[in-house]
This record gives C-alpha cells, sequence and structure tokens, in this order.
C-alpha cells in the first residue's frame, strides 16, 4: 500500500510539471526537455560504462547533445541557418580522444556506450523541437498528444495484461516476462481509441486515416523502445536505470518509451506534411 501511495503521488507531480512544462512556453519545454536529456544520458552513462571511466567521452557527448537540442531549438523558433546544427557533431567526434591517454585500456570498448547516448537519447528528444513549432510559432499540443496516447496505451496496457494476460502467452519472456499480447492489444486498442478522441474533439486536424495510422506507429514504436531498454536492464542486471521519481525508477524507465515513439510519430507527420 504504502508503495501505491509513494508511486501514486510521485506520478502525479510527474504528469503536472510535464504538461507545466511543455503547455506553459518554449523556455520551459526547452529547459524541461534539456533537464530530461541530460538526467537520461547520466543515468545510461552510469548504467554502461565503469565509474571514472571515460570521464572526457561522457562530458563531451553531454555538450554535444545540449549543442544539438539547442541548435534545433534555436534554428525552429528564431530561423537561425540549420548549419549551426552541424556544430553537435564536434565534440561527440572527439569524444573518444581522451580515453586514448587512459592508463587502464582493458574496457574501451565501452566508450562506445557515449557515443550511444546520443543517438538512443539525445537525438530522439531534440527532434520533438519540430513537433512544437510552426513558423517560429510555439505550440505543445501536438507533443502533448503523443505523449498522452503513448502513456495511455501504457494504462490500457497494464489493465488488460493484468487482468486477461497473467496466465496467456508472454511477447517477450526472456525480456520482459511480464508483458503479455493481451497486454499489447489493451495498449493498442487503447492508444487508437484515444488518437480518434482527438480527432472527433478537433484536436487533430488531420484525416481519420491518419489519426489511426500515427496511434498504431506510437504504439508500436513504444512497446519496441520500452523492450529495448529491458534488454540493457537485463543485461547490466538492474531493475531500474535510476531513483530519480520513488516508486518509479529513473528518466530512461519513464522515458523509454517516448525515445521511439517521438522522433517516428514526428517523422511521419513531417513526411505526411501534416505539420
Amino acid at each position: 500500500m504504502n508503495n501505491l501511495v509513494t508511486r501514486t503521488i510521485s506520478g502525479i507531480i510527474f504528469l503536472v510539471i510535464m504538461v507545466a512544462g511543455i503547455w506553459f512556453s518554449e523556455y520551459s519545454y526547452a529547459a524541461l526537455f534539456l533537464f530530461i536529456m541530460l538526467s537520461t544520458m547520466l543515468e545510461f552513462h552510469r548504467m554502461t560504462i565503469a565509474p571514472g571511466r571515460h570521464i572526457w567521452a561522457r562530458v563531451l557527448t553531454l555538450v554535444s547533445a545540449v549543442t544539438l537540442f539547442s541548435t534545433i531549438f534555436l534554428w525552429q523558433r528564431f530561423g537561425i541557418s540549420p548549419r549551426f546544427i552541424l556544430l553537435s557533431l564536434i565534440p561527440v567526434l572527439l569524444a573518444s580522444g581522451g580515453s586514448i591517454f587512459e592508463k587502464v585500456k582493458d574496457d574501451y570498448i565501452t566508450v562506445a556506450y557515449a557515443y550511444t547516448s546520443f543517438v538512443y537519447i539525445a537525438l530522439p528528444l531534440s527532434i520533438a523541437s519540430l513537433a512544437v513549432f510552426r513558423d517560429g510559432v510555439y505550440d505543445g499540443t501536438l507533443l502533448l498528444c503523443f505523449f498522452g496516447i503513448i502513456w495511455g496505451s501504457d494504462v490500457g496496457a497494464y489493465c488488460l495484461g493484468c487482468t486477461l494476460g497473467r496466465n496467456s502467452r508472454k511477447m517477450c519472456p526472456k525480456i520482459s516476462p511480464k508483458k503479455s499480447w493481451w497486454g499489447f492489444a489493451g495498449g493498442l486498442i487503447t492508444a487508437v481509441a484515444i488518437s480518434l478522441g482527438l480527432k472527433f474533439f478537433g484536436v487533430f486536424s488531420f484525416s481519420l486515416l491518419h489519426s489511426i495510422i500515427l496511434a498504431l506507429l506510437l504504439n508500436l514504436v513504444s512497446v519496441l523502445g520500452d523492450l529495448v531498454e529491458s534488454v540493457w536492464k537485463r543485461y547490466y542486471d538492474l531493475k531500474d536505470s535510476g531513483h530519480i521519481m520513488p516508486g518509479h525508477g529513473g528518466m530512461l524507465d519513464r522515458f523509454d518509451s517516448s525515445l521511439f515513439a517521438i522522433p517516428v510519430g514526428t517523422i511521419y507527420m513531417l513526411i505526411f506534411n501534416l505539420i
């Protein structure tokens, strides 16, 4: 019961911060996402790289991440040249340089995880800026809709998985033993239902077909993102990626699905000229 209360309070605070940060202004959005990005990357570094090792690689990767997010944000908000985005590549390209001077090189291969964090975390979260600006004007509605579909899908998967999926066939028993096909179906149905609701109430201005396809895409890739993080944690024998959220784990635990869903949803919208 105490754990349930802790999870509930922590979840409500998380939800309020997320909605307020995205809804209030472009600057609160930027501050929120930079915090999420850096926190998630630090968790990933702690999980994959031994303490005290590859410090320069880790620092330079974080610098590249901040530069990437900032330049994309400034391009979308103020119209600076997208050429400045290339600046983000300089620190990450130099990231492994300091590691060659380390006395102990028996784990040199782990420097690759610093690069992985840039592609796995920084790039997807930076792409979110392409979903919140229209000709320099900020509007966080679409991004909130993305999160609504992703989070709603999680709730639907949990509810149907707990009721019908306990003794049914599991999706990936060796990776995530609790995930069942019933839970997957519940998440898929909930995602489509939320997207149709957003279309019905006029939040989505594009067609019904695009609303359904978007929901299906977000659900499918969010499940993939969840499973990918489960592979990382199982490999390192961890239950949670961190402890920043009492009862929920770390930031990577909260945004594993979004790291796949946000860029895929944004790219889909851009390809079909829906934003």
